[in-house]
C-alpha cells in the first residue's frame, strides 16, 4: 500500500516540514470534521491552494493528502448519509449496512495510520507513496510546471 521511492532531488528541511505539514492538516481536519466528512476535504484543499507555488516536493505531498481525503470522504459521505436514512428516513438496519459501516471504520483507522506514518516520514525527507493515490498525484503534479517565486524545484 505505502512504497518508498526516491525522488528527483533532496528536498530542503523546510520542504519536508511543509510536506509534512498536509498531512498532519488532515489528521487535524478529522478531529474538528468528524461528524460531516467534507469538513476534512475543505480543510486539505484549502492548504492544498494555499501551496500550489511551492516546490515540487511540497506540491506533491498536498496533492496525495487531498487525494486521500476525497477517497475518504467518499466512504464516510455514504456512510454518514445512509445513517442518516435508517435514523431519520424509511430504511431499516441490515447486514449490508453493518457490513459496510465495519469497512468503512477499517478502511478509516488504515487511512489514519498510513497518514501518520507519511508525514513522519515525510518530515524527514523521504518520499513516500500511496497505493493508486500515489499515481494520481504523479499524474496530476507536473516537475515542470512553471515556479514563479522561483524556488528550487
Amino acid at each position: 500500500m505505502i512504497t518508498h521511492k526516491p525522488f528527483a532531488y533532496k528536498p530542503l528541511d523546510s520542504e519536508n516540514e511543509k510536506a509534512s505539514n498536509s498531512y498532519v492538516m488532515s489528521l487535524v481536519a478529522i478531529v474538528a470534521g468528524l461528524p460531516l466528512p467534507i469538513i476534512n476535504v475543505i480543510a486539505t484543499l484549502i492548504f492544498y491552494f494555499g501551496n500550489t507555488r511551492q516546490t515540487y516536493f511540497v506540491r506533491w505531498h498536498c496533492a496525495q493528502a487531498l487525494i486521500s481525503q476525497f477517497s475518504l470522504a467518499i466512504v464516510n459521505g455514504i456512510g454518514f448519509w445512509w445513517t442518516f436514512s435508517i435514523i431519520f428516513g424509511d430504511k431499516s438496519l441490515s447486514n449490508g449496512f453493518i457490513a459496510y459501516v465495519l469497512i468503512a471504520m477499517l478502511y478509516n483507522l488504515l487511512e489514519f495510520i498510513a497518514t501518520i506514518y507519511t508525514a513522519t516520514q515525510t518530515r524527514k525527507g523521504e518520499h513516500v507513496e500511496w497505493w493508486l493515490i500515489g499515481d494520481i498525484a504523479n499524474s496530476l503534479v507536473s516537475p515542470q510546471e512553471t515556479n514563479p517565486l522561483n524556488v528550487r524545484p
